[in-house]
């Protein structure tokens, strides 16, 4: 695995998210009650940033046709059976590393 620094925590408060690019892939942060997740920043349904929708509790919805996630889990709401790509992070020191893949 290779962590990348994504950000720091001073800039993702709780219940904020936050579209950084790291090693080259568009990566979604989010910090929902002092817990960080990372995904792959796109949509299920058209690929469109998710970075751009908006996050209200934990519930992430895509600004284009309203496609809602479960920000801790990524799994699909709306519709179900879908799931958001997550990426491996790590917190140190008040830093967020991601490890973006292979095939950033």
């Amino acid at each position: 695995m290779a962590f990348h620094k994504a950000a720091s925590l001073d800039d993702l408060w709780s219940g904020e998210k936050l579209g950084v690019t790291v090693a080259g892939r568009r990566v979604l942060l989010m910090n929902i009650d002092g817990v960080v997740y990372a995904y792959v920043d796109r949509c299920q349904h058209a690929g469109l940033p998710l970075s751009e929708g908006m996050l209200e509790n934990s519930v992430l919805t895509c600004r284009a046709h309203h496609w809602q996630y479960d920000a801790a889990s990524g799994c699909g709401l709306n519709p179900s059976g879908i799931q958001l790509q997550s990426l491996p992070l790590r917190v140190e020191q008040g830093e967020i590393f991601v490890d973006a893949g292979d095939d950033a």
